[in-house]
């Protein structure tokens, strides 16, 4: 068994117990002192991130841990910065637009700090993109998708050009 696993193994028998004593009233645990504590859980996301990116530090090789570390940071920040100026934010200042903006930069930080794999950098272009449109403000759904269908053509006219001046 390693480290890791008996640690975590041992955090959750002990918060097992501390709840199954007080559903048996053998201690009493008042939840509105530990509200205070609760608007400490995005931190929980963020160590978690930190966590992933560690464990890709140590092993260069393993970029699969980036995307969760990645999107765990970015929504640990996102949640925290919720928490202390409110919640309604997210929606008047567009910041759900982060949900597409973590793992853009999980598939970007794939492609920079792996092996420059296309396959990372074409969904990071297009969740990053998005992002940043939605987050400027720019939600206008009925001007988007056409916009996407445009670019999308020309992008498969461009090859099929590309391809007929390439053949003999």
């Amino acid at each position: 068994m390693d480290r890791r696993s008996f640690i975590i193994g041992v955090i959750l028998v002990g918060l097992g117990a501390l709840l199954l004593a007080r559903n048996f009233n053998l201690i009493n645990i008042y939840w509105e002192d530990l509200e205070q504590y609760w608007r400490l859980w995005p931190w929980l996301l963020m160590i978690g991130g930190a966590l992933f990116w560690l464990g890709w530090v140590q092993n260069r090789q393993e970029t699969g841990l980036l995307m969760p570390g990645t999107i765990l940071l970015v929504y640990g920040l996102l949640f925290w910065y919720s928490g202390e100026y409110g919640w309604w934010r997210m929606g008047d200042y567009n910041l759900w637009a982060f949900f597409l903006i973590g793992p853009g930069l999980g598939f970007l930080m794939m492609y920079l700090l792996g092996r420059k794999d296309r396959g990372h950098l074409i969904p990071a272009t297009i969740l990053l993109g998005l992002g940043i449109l939605f987050l400027a403000g720019w939600n206008r759904m009925e001007i988007i998708w056409p916009i996407i269908l445009i670019l999308i053509g020309l992008r498969l006219v461009w090859k099929h050009f590309q391809k007929q001046q390439q053949t003999p």
